[in-house]
């Protein structure tokens, strides 16, 4: 590392990128800071045009700086996308300085942007490391980690929707087949009912059915004669008191008219 007097308001430190220059007093808007310098390159020599460093500093189609020598402090200088210092370029005179373009603190880096073709050629192939793309990264980093979160969380209550979806889907799959089992339950109960009723029911069926029967009266026409008179005519019986005692024994009702025409029949049949 190269001593810097300290007179000089720089100094080289440790960057983000490797080694950079500071502001060590506090450096004026346009304030020449340094000057680039080196050997100077002739593109029309076939030696000087195969020299091929980081540290070419191209004036014009024809001259270079080739500022690799250690000398060479403004070599530290490193680039920035928003920097706060810009290269002023003297092709006649063939000399490169470094100016403010800000208020430089002490205790800040100082950077300039080193051009399109340096970027594309060294730089966007690694990607570039000032304040200004770390922070645009960072903040791109950021919203990428807020979308992710985003979508973790949109999946995760997508989920717990399709989760609660099918915790009722099951609940109520759950309470048909209960009410199933209920109604099968209340089913054969009521059967089972059915069964043991049926015997009463059959029992007030046939009481009622011989109540009925009971309450009929047979028709005169065509009544036929009642047992007991049939065996009191054939045998002739003449008194009362053995009609009766037929009846009795036979456990039938005898009725009035039949008790007249067997008296009348006894009469004729003892006259």
């Amino acid at each position: 590392m190269p001593t810097i007097s300290p007179k000089k308001p720089y100094r080289v430190g440790r960057s983000r990128t490797g080694l950079g220059l500071f502001a060590t007093q506090r450096i004026k808007k346009g304030t020449k800071i340094i000057r680039y310098f080196g050997p100077l390159l002739d593109s029309k020599k076939k030696k000087d045009d195969a020299i091929e460093n980081k540290y070419l500093f191209e004036l014009n189609n024809r001259w270079t700086i080739d500022g690799s020598v250690r000398k060479n402090v403004a070599r530290y200088i490193n680039h920035a996308c928003k920097p706060n210092a810009e290269s002023d370029v003297k092709p006649r005179k063939r000399k490169v300085f470094i100016r403010a373009i800000k208020n430089i603190e002490p205790g800040d880096e100082i950077n300039y942007d080193y051009g399109t073709d340096y970027f594309k050629a060294y730089l966007k192939p690694i990607g570039c490391k000032c304040a200004a793309c770390e922070k645009k990264r960072k903040k791109e980093r950021a919203e990428a980690r807020a979308e992710r979160a985003r979508l973790k969380a949109k999946a995760e209550r997508k989920a717990k929707k399709q989760a609660e979806k099918k915790a009722a889907k099951r609940a109520k799959t759950r309470a048909k087949a209960k009410a199933k089992v209920k109604a099968r339950a209340k089913a054969k109960e009521k059967s089972n009912a059915k069964l043991e009723l049926k015997p009463d029911r059959k029992r007030k069926l046939d009481s009622k059915a011989s109540t009925v029967l009971n309450s009929r009266k047979p028709s005169r026409r065509g009544r036929p004669k009642s047992v007991a008179t049939m065996v009191v005519v054939e045998q002739g019986v003449a008194a009362t008191g053995e009609v009766s005692a037929i009846f009795q024994a036979s456990n039938l009702a005898l009725p009035a008219a039949t008790v007249n025409h067997v008296k009348d029949e006894a009469q004729q049949a003892s006259a």
